[in-house]
């Protein structure tokens, strides 16, 4: 079992940054992909980066490349999301998730674990 909370959301404005965390318990992170996802109202959740266990694989979704981080330091059981440059479209509550495999997936159903969410919003 993984048991995983998010932080670090909040209200910003359009250009500002925020950083997110996830951090794990329950079992070492160094074994597990984390995925970052986000729901916006009314929209599907949707994948928006990937890292693999040892950190040597990583993947974004093409709204966020260039702007959006993803990083872990498995010493921590953490695992980061760096979002720079924010849009108001960026607004969503953003899940962290984990799998028992080395490498990340940006399907929601290959991930065993869920974080309960941070909320994100960026006004205009």
């Amino acid at each position: 079992q993984v048991q995983l909370v998010e932080s670090g959301g909040g209200l910003v404005q359009a250009g500002d940054s925020l950083r997110l965390s996830c951090a794990a318990s329950g079992r070492a992170l160094s074994v597990v992909a984390v995925g970052w996802f986000r729901q916006a109202p009314g929209k599907e959740r949707e994948f928006v980066a990937g890292i693999g266990s040892t950190g040597s694989r990583i993947g974004y979704a093409d709204s966020v490349k260039v702007r959006f981080t993803i990083s872990r330091d498995n010493a921590k059981n953490t695992v980061y999301l760096k979002m720079n440059s924010l849009k108001p479209e960026d607004t969503a509550v953003y899940y962290c998730a984990a799998r028992s495999v080395a490498s990340y997936s940006p399907e929601r159903s290959a991930y065993d674990y869920w974080g309960r969410g941070a909320q994100v919003t960026v006004s205009s």
